[in-house]
């Protein structure tokens, strides 16, 4: 029987890896946005390029660039 290696990865490899990535983020309020993580810092800021927002499902904006403040994130993933 031949046994897997287990890789554990923390939340901050996650976070390096996703970066330059499509993700998708949801905060508090409900809303989500849709971009390319720019950048990110240890306080979960976040930095968003070509960015969508959507308010129950639908799009309401699109912005070249947008900044997230860390403590209105409920969630991030990638899109």
């Amino acid at each position: 029987m031949q046994q897997k290696a287990v890789v554990r990865k923390s939340p901050t490899d996650f976070l390096n890896h996703i970066q330059g990535r499509r993700v998708f983020v949801r905060l508090n309020s409900g809303i989500d946005y849709k971009g390319v993580l720019a950048c990110l810092d240890g306080y979960m800021n976040i930095a968003l390029e070509q960015t969508e927002e959507y308010v129950d499902g639908e799009l309401r904006n699109r912005y070249g660039d947008a900044f997230i403040r860390g403590n209105n994130v409920l969630y991030i993933s990638t899109a």
